[in-house]
């Protein structure tokens, strides 16, 4: 968890809450492929990608297995002589993007959802379209004449009515320009990995998986499922899968139909899955971060979430919301002081106290805003301060119940809590005689709804079945 952007999903208040806090610092990148070139500005951008995504994810055998493909997508494309850096990013997030420069990145949580090289290369080969295709720069153009015009109509535009439908128009044409893109960058990219001989479905059978895995997430969450993931910005709609299908038909022939699932699976067995323990992680309800040393505990109900900028949790139903950040406080501000500040609106000044908990100093107010009751608690620990913001659509004693009982569990963790928290994993095994989905899937540690999980991950529809001998993916820790 780092700390410096907006609660998604709930909408209303909380897009006052800015978060001041550095910046973690991210590993060094491992690019994948050396004859590259980097402006200062791509350079730039690349550092903030770094931050943004848990920094870079260092596997020597998965570096290896994507530079292989990407040398073979590189030589079946119209321009050859077009470097490419892939950087593999440690997020848990199924995310892939590129730079107008050609730096390429894909997530580890995109790796591990993939179920062969041909579902990989169709998402580098993609990305690698957008590049030749010049989508990158030119989306960076549009965004600068969008921002242009959007400054002139707020700077001159006197009927509101006006000014709402042009900036409506220019979002419209941004929004149709980049579907139109990713159809494009589709067409191109399974034409470039059906001449590098990859099966050309690959496209279509990942789509599809990207979507599954999405469904799964929103089902358990109202807050946006794809806040980080690729379909954030690469929206599969049915359409777009049968797009891909239908440039695969173009392409089927007997030389093309690699998947290469064997040696994928041997390069991603024992990949991490899901969040980096060292940057905090979930499980159920509880949030644990052992390299800064705490841990609490979300009331029933709630989902956690956790981002790279803030943990943040809603009830079922989408009536209260909490979110969990680090801020920057002076050491010589009094907690009750910083609450007061002017940060947030509308703070009741007279109900700002400040408590102890836990043995922590700490201090709490309430804010009122046009839709949302606020509680709000700021906790030192350590050098850090620690914010807690409960919002609820209305007041009752369950939404104060769930702000106090939260915070109070907030504590430290014990050295052997410390030590026992690891990431989980991919493990990919063999089918034995008598193993089905569901006894499979009650191997699977750290997961929820594990069956459905299982089949996602394995690229399994609704009712197939697994066959002895088959090579399959769990979840371990």
């Amino acid at each position: 968890m780092g700390a410096s952007l907006l609660l998604a999903g709930c909408g209303g208040d909380f897009t006052r809450f800015q978060t001041a806090s550095p910046s973690l610092p991210s590993a060094p990148a491992k690019p994948v492929r050396s004859t590259f070139v980097q402006s200062p500005a791509a350079e730039k951008e690349h550092e903030r990608i770094l931050s943004s995504y848990g920094g870079a994810y260092d596997d020597p055998k998965l570096e290896g297995l994507i530079g292989k493909t990407v040398d073979r997508l590189v030589a079946a494309s119209d321009r050859p002589d077009q470097a490419y850096k892939v950087t593999i990013l440690n997020s848990g997030a199924v995310n892939a993007f590129a730079l107008p420069t050609g730096q390429l990145y894909v997530t580890r949580g995109l790796i591990a959802l993939a179920c062969d090289t041909s579902e990989l290369s169709s998402v580098l080969s993609h990305e690698m379209a957008h590049v030749l295709a010049k989508h990158a720069a030119i989306r960076e153009d549009k965004a600068r004449e969008a921002a242009v015009a959007t400054r002139v109509l707020t700077d001159m535009g006197n009927d509101p009515d006006i000014t709402a439908l042009a900036l409506a128009k220019n979002k419209l044409t941004l929004a149709s320009f980049s579907r139109t893109q990713e159809f494009e960058a589709d067409g191109i990219g399974v034409g470039i990995s059906a001449r590098a001989h990859f099966d050309p479905y690959g496209a279509a059978r990942f789509l599809s998986a990207m979507e599954r895995n999405a469904a799964l997430k929103a089902g358990k969450s109202s807050v946006d499922p794809r806040a980080q993931d690729f379909l954030s910005s690469h929206p599969a709609t049915p359409e777009r899968v049968a797009n891909a299908q239908n440039s695969a038909r173009q392409y089927t022939s007997p030389d093309s139909s690699e998947r290469d699932r064997d040696s994928y699976l041997a390069a991603i067995d024992n990949i991490v899955y899901g969040e980096d323990p060292s940057e905090g992680f979930v499980r159920g309800r509880r949030f644990l971060h052992p390299k800064l040393g705490f841990t609490f505990t979300a009331p029933e109900n709630f989902t956690l979430d956790n981002t790279a900028q803030a943990v943040i949790g809603v009830r079922d139903g989408g009536a209260q919301a909490m979110r969990f950040d680090v801020v920057r406080v002076p050491a010589e501000q009094s907690l009750g002081d910083y609450l007061n500040s002017g940060w947030m609106e509308n703070v009741d000044k007279s109900a700002t106290e400040e408590v102890t908990i836990n043995g922590l100093p700490a201090a709490s107010t309430v804010a009122s805003g046009d839709q949302w009751q606020f509680k709000v608690y700021a906790l030192r620990f350590g050098n850090d301060v620690y914010r807690f913001i409960f919002a609820a659509k209305q007041k009752t004693t369950e939404s104060e119940r769930n702000a106090r009982e939260t915070v109070n569990s907030f504590r430290r963790l014990t050295l052997e809590e410390i030590q026992a928290a690891r990431p989980l994993r991919i493990k990919v095994i063999n089918v034995q005689p008598g193993d089905t989905v569901e006894s499979l899937s009650h191997r699977m540690a750290g997961v929820d709804r594990p069956a459905e999980r299982f089949r996602i991950i394995n690229g399994l529809e609704a009712h197939a079945q697994v066959k002895a001998r088959d090579r399959v993916k769990i979840v371990v820790d």
